[in-house]
């Protein structure tokens, strides 16, 4: 095996060598895989084994149990590199994806969920280190902003094929989940043989890191999953159990979902680059807090599909531009701490995600509303902590408190 390649030699490689042409395959893989396995997840199992809110709650605290665990990234890195055991991770995120099917029982869908979701996890754990470690500062809101559209892209691909061939070609939930799992897998081990190891210039701290002056940002995670997961459990599941939608027209929701985000997540990018993370993380907690509570409506006012699916794709766009806290951190930190950071902030962010959906599964059964209101008060909170981001983050001034900048105005503050 070839040398590792330190990442200031890597733009005399051809284009489709450098790290950033890795990053734009990964963020093109993995959604094919993933949103594969979510279009036809909430139809799979209701059709299939028979889930009501409670399975699902179920299904998706053992889904992110992985999340939560996160942090064994750190001593894995230990024995391998980061961008071998990122790779590795998408491998095995596709592999469970195409088995999925096979397995129509309560026990074997939470066993394969359970595998697909530590590849996914690690895999992002990973992924977003490696977006912070070999995009410069400078452009990392556009270069993300692009990374994302991407992702959308590959989603749009996968949700366009299940739209015009589901019903058109009768398929199968075996077959649709072996093509999108496979084409995820083959991706990863084109990637694993075809690219040099890149080195980045600022070696990884491998240990537990928990530093006193990323408080902030460890609470906007905390928070960051405990309101998502209500968005990804019970959102696309009473669009199936409230309004009877079909494969064809949940994925369709989903194909409108990253068309939308192709074009705004670079917009987005650049707003965060000319007005700052502050700004664009307070615009999707206030619009998630009226997206919840819209949601509520849907049972309060007996509002129409119409609605509910407008309200989706809005919920679905908002959280695209949590984007923004990454660059939060990477302005805040240590570039040394960038990995065992990631690993700790994605644990960090699933803590909530192992107990609520469970929890609310049992709530959503006597007042689905509740579970939405609930949302919104959490987004509320997040709202709160946005507003101590100073305009200008950075190592020394990480909230509005930090060294007298109460008020956040002066970029210039000693």
């Amino acid at each position: 095996m070839k040398q590792p390649i330190p990442l200031a030699q890597t733009r005399s490689l051809p284009w489709w060598r450098r790290p950033i042409f890795l990053l734009v395959l990964m963020a093109f893989a993995m959604p094919i895989g993933f949103n594969t396995w979510n279009a036809l997840l909430n139809n799979f199992v209701i059709e299939m084994a028979g889930f009501t809110g409670v399975e699902i709650g179920w299904l998706h605290t053992v889904r992110e149990i992985p999340g939560f665990l996160a942090i064994g990234v750190i001593a894995l890195l230990m024995f391998m590199r980061e961008q071998i055991l990122g790779l590795v991770a998408l491998l095995m995120l596709g592999v469970a994806t195409a088995l999925t099917a096979y397995f129509p029982s309560f026990g074997g869908i939470l066993t394969l969920t359970m595998l697909s979701s530590i590849g996914f996890h690690y895999y992002e754990t990973v992924n977003q280190s490696l977006q912070l470690q070999w995009v410069d500062k400078a452009r990392a809101p556009q270069v993300l902003g692009w990374l994302m559209a991407a992702g959308s892209a590959a989603s749009l691909l996968a949700y366009g094929s299940l739209v015009l061939t589901w019903k058109t070609f009768d398929l199968s939930y075996s077959l649709v989940y072996m093509v999108g799992g496979g084409i995820t897998a083959l991706i990863a081990i084109y990637a694993l043989f075809s690219f040099r190891q890149f080195e980045s210039p600022h070696p990884q701290v491998r240990k537990l890191i928990l530093k006193k002056r990323y408080w902030l940002y460890y609470a906007l995670q905390f928070m960051a999953g405990a309101r998502r997961q209500i968005f990804v459990v019970f959102a696309a599941f009473m669009m199936v159990e409230k309004f009877g939608f079909d494969v064809h027209e949940v994925t369709s929701l989903f194909m409108i979902n990253f068309l939308i985000n192709m074009f705004v997540a670079p917009l987005m990018g650049r707003v965060v680059g000319r007005k700052g993370e502050r700004f664009v993380l307070l615009f999707e907690y206030a619009g998630l807090i009226v997206v919840f509570l819209a949601y509520g409506g849907l049972y309060w006012l007996s509002w129409g599909v119409a609605v509910a699916s407008v309200l989706y794709v809005v919920d679905h766009m908002l959280f695209g531009l949590a984007f923004a806290l990454k660059t939060y951190f990477q302005k805040i930190a240590d570039p040394q701490d960038i990995a065992p950071t990631a690993a700790v902030a994605f644990t960090i962010n699933h803590i909530a995600a192992v107990f609520l959906p469970a929890a609310l599964g049992y709530l959503w059964l006597v007042s689905p509303s509740s579970v939405f209101v609930l949302a919104a008060s959490m987004a509320g909170v997040s709202f709160a902590l946005g507003l101590l981001i100073p305009r200008h983050p950075r190592k020394g001034n990480e909230t509005i408190f930090a060294r007298g900048d109460l008020a956040s105005v002066s970029s210039t503050s000693p």
